[in-house]
């Protein structure tokens, strides 16, 4: 079925058709054991598909610790980036709104804006300790040297670092590195998009770094696998609140597995009779997986896993083309900068043993942009309220088993692609809406039958909310959230 432009602009025009978008809860709230406020751990990797951990079906790759924490809490069947790239997804993560609302629209385009409100803003009025480490991609890092994509004078308009956004302890980069050896430019074969480490004093600078602070760039203690580097400094920061006894929030960013993709020896060997590409990239996964062990191994020796909220997702889908590289979307239509099914369903995964007693899956869909009010309705008391409409909304009542439907559909653009998922149904455009298309998702997790013709009422329904969002996107995008 084909709805036109104009045929959609006058759908919006229909009264009582709108997109909710909810606020953080911030009443009672759902505090740990003993009145204490939790823990909070955002973990995210980087381009990795929904099919490359082996809870999600992967008899390949080796994530044991991964596949360990989807047997102890909430596995998320239908967990969502926020985009189809990296940068919008990280702003919607540590938000709660939608990167078309402030303008990080792809990878490396704007900033975190100063009107935003972080997570790490809200929480350290609260007595938070506040932690960043790894990418941040948000925003350029330095003003003064060339530094990654964007750093130095050429970015100076989009200078955010995360200290300036509520991180008091930072470990960051503005962009990629190799996932191994991160500051030195790895040999091999580009054309197949993996690398080998090479001999240090032979090899040269990548040309990013790793910063601790304005003006403060980080020279020790950066060899080896990139996720084990920045655990390092994760498990300094977490150990050091634990001692404190005081609440936390860690963002921990990985770059695995995103390109340039390279594992150690002892990493590729377990992969041992797969090309060269595939090596690296299951190499580096099974690298990251071991530092999500050691993260869930600290916090028990620390006595603080009761309390808590670890999560872990992806930022997007995997890299390349379908046959050619080796992320798996496990069987999902599209991969990265697509917003069918395999470019923005991802892992999720929440292990927080004060609240979650017994393993269970939520079969709803659900988003990084549910993280914020999900924390805040967890903190519970009085919160800093930052910019409204907030996107995201408290998985609270999926968490606890209370339900297993949002109710709320989730939008998304990006680059002239729109989309919006509910419950059941899932309405997409690759032209801004010239052309629509509708699934269901429960049914068709792969996208393989549209469904228009037979639903024309649902898809006209969601067309006129999707519209709704978009304009909602655009008045914030001018600056009318901000008071």
């Amino acid at each position: 079925m084909r709805i036109t432009r104009r045929g959609f602009l006058r759908l919006c025009a229909v009264g009582g058709l709108s997109l909710c978008v909810s606020k953080a809860v911030g009443a009672e709230g759902a505090l740990s054991r003993k009145g204490k406020r939790p823990n909070v751990i955002l973990c995210m990797a980087d381009d990795l598909g929904w099919g490359d951990v082996g809870y999600n079906g992967n008899d390949v790759v080796k994530t044991s610790n991964l596949d360990a924490m989807a047997r102890a809490g909430v596995r998320f069947d239908r967990w969502y980036s926020a985009s189809a790239v990296c940068s919008p997804t990280r702003g919607s993560c540590i938000t709660g709104r939608n990167p078309e609302r402030y303008g990080v629209h792809y990878a490396n385009v704007g900033h975190m804006r100063k009107e935003e409100l972080t997570i790490a803003e809200a929480l350290k009025p609260l007595g938070y300790r506040t932690g960043h480490f790894g990418k941040w991609h948000l925003g350029t890092l330095t003003k003064e040297i060339k530094d990654s994509n964007r750093g130095g004078e050429r970015g100076v308009k989009n200078y955010s670092p995360p200290w300036e956004n509520g991180f008091d302890v930072c470990f960051s980069t503005e962009a990629k590195v190799p996932t191994y050896d991160p500051m030195r430019q790895p040999a091999g074969e580009h054309s197949n998009k993996w690398w080998n480490p090479v001999d240090k004093e032979q090899s040269k600078e990548y040309g990013t770094h790793y910063w601790t602070g304005a003006d403060e760039l980080v020279t020790e203690n950066l060899e080896g696998d990139d996720s084990r580097v920045i655990m390092d400094r994760a498990v300094e920061f977490i150990s050091a609140s634990a001692k404190k006894d005081e609440p936390f929030v860690a963002v921990v960013w990985f770059h695995a597995p995103h390109l340039p993709v390279v594992a150690s020896d002892e990493h590729r060997a377990i992969y041992e009779g797969l090309d060269g590409y595939s090596q690296n990239y299951f190499g580096c996964i099974t690298a990251m997986d071991e530092q999500m062990g050691r993260l869930r191994k600290l916090l028990r020796e620390l006595g603080i896993e009761e309390d808590t909220m670890l999560w872990f997702c992806s930022d997007n889908g995997p890299e390349g083309r379908k046959g050619q590289a080796p992320g798996s979307t496990g069987g999902l239509r599209g991969r990265k900068r697509s917003l069918y099914e395999g470019g923005i369903r991802v892992p999720g995964l929440l292990e927080w043993p004060a609240r979650v007693k017994e393993a269970h899956a939520v079969k709803a869909p659900c988003c990084t942009s549910d993280y914020m009010p999900t924390v805040m309705d967890a903190v519970g008391g009085t919160v800093k309220k930052g910019p409204e409409p907030v996107d995201g909304v408290s998985l609270l009542d999926m968490i606890n088993g209370k339900t297993d439907e949002r109710g709320e559909p989730i939008a998304f653009e990006i680059r002239r692609q729109v989309a919006l998922i509910g419950d059941r149904y899932k309405l997409y455009s690759r032209n801004e809406g010239e052309d629509y298309e509708l699934y269901d998702i429960l049914t068709d997790p792969s996208e393989s039958e549209d469904i228009t013709e037979k639903h024309p009422d649902a898809a006209q329904e969601m067309i006129a909310k999707l519209d709704k969002w978009r304009r909602s996107c655009a008045e914030s995008l001018a600056g009318k959230d901000y008071k």
